[in-house]
């Protein structure tokens, strides 16, 4: 009887591999939490491989995996801030007083009037997300407990969901957008 054809990461080497890409990324990342939610995440997407007995340096393809998904949690990250800021100084613009200017009432009506045919737009998914997060103030974890995804998975979501909004939003207000 012949014996299959071992997976190089099945038994001790998948803890070498483990250990060091956790190391890597926690060196990378502000938040230990978050990289050992990405060493998952690698390994995960290493597991959904379909040609893994293809690969023939899995240690330099694991580091690889983890160096395009840290890739895109700096990108979201980027992106979250940046609407974030916005965000803030539009709040800090909004609590100063017009309520009694007619002018401005109407304008702040036409705002929100955007933002729900806006947010009318987004996927479901996306914008059940975005609300659960900016108006119900729950964690990515709760989000992704409630809605049974991954914490990246509801960062992606809102992620996306804010930047359409942003750019849906600044088109209807005649501000260009960057190419």
């Amino acid at each position: 009887m012949q014996r299959p054809k071992s997976d190089p990461l099945a038994h001790d080497s998948c803890r070498g591999f483990y250990a060091d890409i956790l190391h890597f990324l926690r060196k990378r990342m502000d938040n230990a939490s978050d990289a050992a939610d990405m060493t998952q995440d690698v390994f995960t997407q290493w597991l959904g491989y379909r040609d893994r007995s293809r690969v023939e340096q899995p240690r330099a393809f694991l580091f690889q995996v983890a160096r395009n998904l840290l890739s895109d949690h700096w990108r979201r990250q980027r992106v979250r801030h940046t609407v974030l800021d916005e965000q803030t100084q539009a709040d800090e613009d909004a609590s100063i007083d017009n309520s009694a200017d007619p002018l401005n009432h109407a304008q702040q009506q036409q705002r929100l009037e955007q933002l729900k045919t806006v947010l009318a737009e987004l996927s479901p998914r996306r914008r059940e997300a975005l609300m659960l997060h900016r108006f119900e103030g729950l964690t990515q974890a709760q989000i992704g407990a409630r809605m049974g995804i991954s914490v990246s998975m509801v960062e992606k979501h809102i992620a996306a969901a804010l930047l359409h909004c942003k750019q849906r939003l600044d088109s209807d207000n005649g501000m260009e957008q960057p190419e």
